[in-house]
């Protein structure tokens, strides 16, 4: 949400305040060379333009103190906006979106600080040096860093958005849970009591022709028996609609029986089965375990669709267990076939959804499901391994993506400040042995006489003169002259004062104490007897 007018003035104004700062002081405490007051002043009002910028058009407001920063020193570093490119570069990245942009920016101040360099620079080689290391580790070091910080709020609000989505999921998982469960207490109802009823439809049938019985009995019979049948029909309708075959779980309330159990009491109510067990050497389901529910599942199904769609039909329940072996693991078979009718049925012959539903339960947990006409009858076939394991669903995403981003960001940002601190590290070593080099001793300059030849003094001075002479506070300098400076002290990065020798016609001509910026009069005074 965007703040409101006065928040963005005052923001504005604290940032244009905090950039200023060192404009205005720098000069005042010696850190740079004095500049005219009109140079200042330009110098905030850019600041200012900038701050206010700095939110709508990052990439301008950096552009202006870069510029600034350009026209101040060709070397591009500098006390008094420096600190405004580290800042603005942070703000480039951490508000505009795209990083090409910015990066022919930084490519274009390049170019324009060498050019600069190369057609009013003093010392070419460091001045470069020490412009790259300003461009890369006070402009391109904070713009990464601005970037990263972006990325990391973007990367934290998908995150807490992920969460979201992910607690909405959970919650239409648990929904989608609590209706499976439903299901599948209506599939567990559909089956037990469909089977329950189809053993009643038997008994209810080998009632109707057993001898002796009263025609009104026997009627009676006949209409229980149709009773149920219609009554199967009117559960498997009703209970089909609430199922889900196409994800079926594996039931979870034990069977209550054996397999042997379920088969004595369909062969007790009349239905034509017989039961083979597993041989010696083979291997049963655990009791109460999934295999066991499953299998038991399995021949429940089969044997009430033997006796709804071919009754009479002979009923073969065969199990048979398979030893573990190369790629393969143990488990249990279960095989349920049945024979041509023998009597004819007044069911409609059609549904399925049972054999489908057992087919999702059983290759739901690595078995395999078989179900299809056998020469003149049906077979169903079942595998249920001994140590099922029920299919997990596609693990939601980790966090892989956010972990690489932000390892090549780290990456980006760990190569820009290792070859800005190698950069700086040469150019700061650079400044310290030309500055170093530079050095006049006071007892050396006082040794120097108006008219020594240049070849008697030569071995008195240092290697080097000063690369940035402070000219504005020097006297004027005699005509025709060659005038030389140096520092009259090793410090770094403080005002010194400084030496000037002027050579002409191959002698000394003049010699000259320049006293450090806020020192008019005692620097002069200080080497005054040196200047005899």
């Amino acid at each position: 949400m965007e703040r409101p007018r006065p928040a963005r003035l005052a923001g504005y104004v604290l940032l244009w305040a905090a950039l200023a700062v060192p404009a205005l002081t720098a000069d005042r405490l010696g850190l740079n060379e004095p500049r005219p007051a009109w140079q200042q002043a330009a110098g905030v009002a850019v600041l200012a333009v900038a701050a206010a910028l700095s939110r709508r058009l990052p990439l301008a407001a950096f552009g202006l103190v870069a510029a600034l920063s350009l026209t101040a020193a060709p070397a591009m570093f500098t006390v008094s906006y420096g600190p405004a490119l580290g800042v603005l570069a942070l703000l480039l990245g951490l508000r505009a979106g795209r990083a090409r942009p910015a990066v022919l920016c930084f490519a274009a101040v390049g170019c324009a600080g060498t050019a600069r360099i190369v057609l009013v620079g003093v010392d070419p080689a460091p001045e470069w040096l020490v412009m790259t290391g300003t461009l890369l580790f006070g402009c391109v070091f904070p713009w990464l860093g601005g970037r990263y910080w972006r990325q990391s709020r973007e990367l934290a609000a998908a995150g807490w958005l992920r969460a979201a989505r992910l607690e909405d999921e959970a919650r239409f998982a648990e929904e989608r849970a609590r209706l499976r469960e439903r299901a599948r207490i209506a599939q567990d109802m559909h089956d037990s009591l469909g089977h329950e009823l189809s053993l009643i439809a038997l008994r209810a049938g080998a009632l109707q022709v057993a001898p002796g019985l009263a025609g009104e009995h026997r009627s009676a019979a006949a209409d229980l028996r149709a009773a149920a049948a219609d009554a199967t029909d009117r559960l498997h309708r009703i209970i089909g609609v609430l199922r889900e075959d196409d994800d079926e779980p594996a039931p979870l309330a034990p069977a209550g029986e054996t397999l042997e159990q379920l088969v004595a009491r369909a062969a007790e109510s009349g239905l034509p089965v017989r039961w083979q067990p597993a041989g010696p050497d083979g291997t049963a389901a655990e009791p109460g375990g999934v295999a066991e529910r499953l299998l038991h599942r399995v021949v429940r199904e089969a044997l009430t669709n033997a006796a709804r769609h071919a009754p009479g039909a002979p009923v073969t329940v065969a199990l048979t267990g398979r030893a573990a072996g190369t790629g393969r693991s143990a488990g249990v078979s279960v095989t349920i076939t049945n024979g041509p009718p023998t009597q004819e049925s007044s069911r409609p012959t059609g549904g399925g959804t049972g054999l489908l539903g057992l087919r999702a339960a059983v290759t739901s947990v690595g078995g395999t499901f078989e179900a299809g006409p056998h020469e003149e009858g049906f077979r169903v076939s079942a595998y249920v391994p001994d140590a099922p394991e029920q299919q997990a669903g596609a693990e939601p995403p980790g966090p892989a993506p956010f972990r690489h981003a932000r390892r090549r960001v780290a990456a980006g940002l760990g190569t820009a400040a290792g070859v800005g601190v190698v950069l700086v590290g040469v150019a700061f070593g650079w400044y310290a042995y030309a500055e170093k080099h530079s050095v006049l001793e006071p007892a050396a300059y006082a040794k120097l006489r108006l008219g020594t030849p240049v070849a008697e003094v030569e071995h008195l001075l240092p290697e080097r003169d000063v690369n940035d002479p402070p000219d504005d506070r020097a006297p004027a300098p005699p005509g025709r002259a060659d005038c030389r400076y140096y520092r009259a002290s090793g410090e770094l990065f403080v005002s010194v004062d400084h030496f000037r020798l002027c050579f002409a016609a191959g002698r000394l001509v003049a010699k000259d104490v320049v006293p450090r910026i806020g020192l008019p009069g005692e620097g002069r005074e200080e080497y005054e007897e040196f200047s005899q």
